[in-house]
């Protein structure tokens, strides 16, 4: 009976872990750039019980183990918004560049705009960066283009008829994007030995920015199947329990 209670314990822990994953998900089903989180757990068997000169027959026990927490990194759909500082990756391998604390972080949110010193950023006012730095416009500049390799051009002035480049954006990707650890809800860093590749073959969509790849009736439905499965433990649970109890009773009642 004890092995019952136990190995509903270690399942129970499992999927408070899974339900907070799934509650993440659920809640930046509207983040612009978010992948979805898996959770990926695996059997672990204990050992025969068994104590010097004892040797029990038991079965080893199976227990649930947490291994580890995945990142979806499907292409999630792309919106169009009409700014033409807003990019869509239209490769579900590459990522943006961008400045963190004089940190490179790496993201799959577009959606950009121009702080007051004239450079390019992002909505949480983390600096883009080019293959050259960090991209900078200057006050005359108007009609703002971005092309499908990343290349950023304006019209300086009045002049319609030359144009200047800005910069282009540093796409780049990575050979296990699975290593790459989350910061925030749209941010990654690399660990130490993972190094980021140049995307060459990546495009980005100007004016459109990548939804969340969040299937919101997919995670609604498991949220659901955890909570049922949880409930259904703790039932479980309660009545080993009530077994153990009758038991005890039981044995203590000696015959007169």
């Amino acid at each position: 009976m004890e092995n019952t209670l136990l190995i509903g314990l270690s399942r129970q822990m499992m999927l408070q872990r899974e339900l907070d994953v799934v509650a993440n998900n659920v809640a930046n089903v509207n983040t612009t750039g978010f992948k979805a989180d898996k959770s990926l757990f695996e059997e672990f068997l204990n050992t025969n019980a068994r104590i010097d000169m004892f040797r029990g027959s038991d079965r080893r026990v199976s227990f649930v183990q947490d291994r580890a927490t995945l990142t979806d990194f499907g292409q999630g759909p792309i919106e169009s918004t009409g700014n033409p500082l807003d990019v869509a990756l239209t490769s579900s391998q590459a990522f943006l560049t961008v400045q963190v604390n004089g940190n490179e972080r790496y993201t799959r949110n577009g959606a950009m705009q121009i702080n007051a010193q004239g450079q390019l950023v992002t909505l949480d006012n983390h600096t883009v960066l080019g293959t050259n730095g960090p991209i900078t416009f200057q006050p005359g500049d108007q009609d703002i283009t971005i092309g499908r390799d990343g290349t950023i051009t304006v019209r300086e002035g009045n002049n319609t008829n030359v144009t200047a480049l800005r910069g282009k954006l540093r796409l780049v990707s990575f050979d296990r994007p699975q290593l790459l650890l989350k910061e925030g809800s749209t941010l990654f860093a690399a660990p130490e030995g993972v190094a980021a590749n140049p995307a060459l073959t990546a495009g980005v969509q100007q004016g459109a920015i990548e939804k969340s790849n969040v299937v919101s009736v997919m995670e609604m439905t498991k949220m659901i199947e955890v909570t049922r499965a949880y409930t259904s433990i703790t039932s479980m649970m309660q009545q080993q329990n009530d077994m153990r109890k009758m038991a005890i009773e039981r044995l203590a009642d000696v015959p007169a």
